[in-house]
């Protein structure tokens, strides 16, 4: 490795629903970065203090934690505490873009389309919802990711169980007009934006099985759109990012409805980085290996206040 990051944990595991997930993300890229040459090491914070990382001498974290307390500022606050630099976007940024609800509110103030959505209660008036919001409705938790929670809704006596199953995951639920249309997914390293991945599943819709398991579930790269077209999403996608305050690198999820129009979903600050994950598959086209992916992801590694020493990596942006 031509750089020196100096001891880097590469966090994963955690304790939210996605620990599955995130411990198959973090796996490959400590192994990417140690068959570079790099001093890391692996840190999961369900099983250690997180002030291990100071009294051990890491200078850097790579966040390939998943969900909850990992993509939520949680974790990116104890790291801006601690004075060490890591992957990916801050405090409020990431609990922005954890929130969906909250970031929905956000990009319609700032005239970003994202599809219409109410908060959802167990004593909601379910048929007026339905009424409003058009049906097929997508309920999901607000705070989870990996489509963890999420049904898609075709008549309104079902959304009384799809906010059940919701709120095992997160008190917050919302019901979001779901869009007809092609599943587009815009990747971010720095200020660079990686080629559009359009998303086709016989499913229902891209969920957890879809997206983790699935041996049908069809990635196409170029995504079929004109060039200027595809500039012009990645722009918008970009602007959403930037609108929560993004940095580092990050994954915006949009749909492209029949008018081709593009309605965004959510953003991932800390997205998968396993096999079937969309970001390496992305770098991949635009000829970055997983191993290059991994060192940029590093190289964008910050915390908000001034130089603990060293490098200087701690400088904010």
């Amino acid at each position: 490795m031509s750089e020196d990051f100096g001891k880097v944990a590469v966090m994963f595991g955690g304790r939210s629903a996605e620990r599955d997930v995130s411990l198959r993300s973090g796996a490959m890229v400590l192994a990417a970065l140690r068959e570079e040459g790099g001093d890391a090491h692996a840190f999961d914070p369900a099983r250690r203090p997180v002030d291990d990382l100071a009294r051990e001498g890491f200078a850097r974290v790579f966040i390939a934690l998943h969900g909850r307390w990992g993509e939520d500022g949680t974790i990116q606050g104890a790291l801006e505490l601690l004075g060490i630099a890591y992957t990916g976007s801050g405090v409020l940024a990431s609990a922005l873009a954890m929130d969906k609800w909250r970031a929905k509110l956000l990009w319609g103030a700032c005239g970003i389309a994202t599809p219409p959505a109410e908060p959802l209660r167990a004593d909601s008036d379910f048929a007026a919802l339905a009424g409003r919001l058009g049906l097929p409705i997508m309920v999901k938790p607000a705070n989870e990711g990996s489509s963890i929670g999420m049904s898609k809704v075709r008549a309104a006596h079902h959304l009384p169980q799809a906010h059940e199953q919701a709120a095992c995951y997160d008190s917050a639920v919302i019901a979001e007009r779901f869009v007809d249309g092609v599943e587009l997914t815009a990747a971010i390293i720095g200020d660079t934006p990686l080629p559009l991945i359009r998303l086709e599943t016989p499913r229902d819709f891209y969920d957890y099985e879809a997206k983790y398991h699935a041996n049908d579930t069809r990635y196409l790269i170029p995504c079929g759109l004109p060039p200027e077209a595809e500039r012009s999403i990645q722009r918008e996608a970009r602007r959403a990012d930037q609108a929560l305050g993004c940095r580092g690198w990050g994954r915006v999820d949009l749909m492209l409805d029949r008018s081709g129009r593009a309605w965004f979903l959510e953003v991932n600050t800390a997205p998968g980085m396993t096999d079937h994950s969309l970001v390496p598959m992305a770098a991949r086209h635009a000829g970055i290996s997983y191993a290059e992916l991994c060192l940029r992801i590093l190289r964008e590694a910050r915390h908000s206040g001034p130089p603990t020493g060293g490098d200087g990596a701690g400088e904010g942006r």
